[in-house]
């Protein structure tokens, strides 16, 4: 049994040596790990006691699942959580199913939070009882102008119970940053709040999306993962500044880090 992870400081995960059948087969090994997993969280939110705490520790068990498998995992700039008196809005690029899974580890021993999330997660059969027991911001992705008004008042609504809010605004998970395509939903809310927002930069390819099932493409633990915050931005006037703040940390740590590895070809 692990310890709990309370990442304070930039962190890095330590080396570690798969087996060799885990080398030898890395997606299938991986996936029965995360099917076990999540089994664990249905069961707890069937018996309705899927809280904070199950979504904090059904995390970290993601996220030594993947540093089990040999996958390098670095955190920086915790130390915006120090900074904030209240929730924020947390604002970032969407690359995979992993960050969806591990930002509560991460997030939670600081403060409570949740996520904005599309109806079709909260309606599958396993996942889904989990994801409605961590009060998320559903949307259905039919109806934009509704969609926004349910985001803005959804958001404002857990904000003022305390719970931070994660929204990654692309439409679709993809390693390729595209800021025009990256839209100003995050600022908005927080906007209307009247919280910051905390960027975050994430590079998750080593989960890969797959083609027939997204949530299960090859997985690639020689490639590394970054999650990287950036500090509270305070939200002024319109909001443009806060927005253009937040693309340009993402956008810059992004390709920081593809300059260091590539990216291995999308499927």
């Amino acid at each position: 049994m692990h310890a709990p992870l309370a990442l304070t400081g930039d962190y890095l995960s330590p080396r570690h040596e798969p087996s060799w059948f885990a080398r030898a087969l890395p997606s299938v090994v991986f996936y029965s790990r995360i099917i076990g997993i999540v089994r664990r969280g249905f069961m707890a939110a069937r018996k309705g006691g899927f809280d904070q705490n199950q979504l904090m520790v059904r995390s970290q068990e993601t996220f030594r699942a993947l540093e089990r498998q040999g996958v390098r995992i670095s955190v920086t700039g915790l130390e915006a959580f120090g900074k904030l008196e209240g929730p924020c809005v947390i604002v970032g690029n969407h690359m995979s199913t992993l960050e969806t899974f591990v930002l509560p580890g991460i997030v939670i021993p600081f403060r409570p939070m949740t996520f904005v999330v599309k109806r079709s997660l909260i309606d599958m059969p396993i996942f889904g009882p989990i994801m409605r027991s961590c009060q998320p911001v559903v949307v259905g992705r039919s109806n934009p102008r509704e969609d926004l008004r349910t985001m803005l008042e959804g958001g404002a609504d857990r904000l003022a119970q305390g719970l931070s809010v994660a929204v990654f605004p692309q439409t679709t998970r993809t390693t390729r940053f595209d800021p025009e395509a990256f839209n100003s939903i995050g600022t908005k809310m927080a906007r209307k709040a009247g919280v910051p927002v905390v960027p975050l930069a994430i590079r998750s390819d080593a989960w890969s999306t797959g083609r027939l099932v997204r949530d299960f493409g090859p997985f690639r633990p020689e490639l590394p993962v970054h999650l990287a915050f950036g500090q509270p931005i305070e939200v002024e006037g319109n909001g443009k500044a806060a927005h253009e703040r937040t693309v340009a940390f993402i956008r810059d740590r992004l390709s920081a880090w593809y300059a260091q590895v590539p990216a291995a070809p999308e499927n």
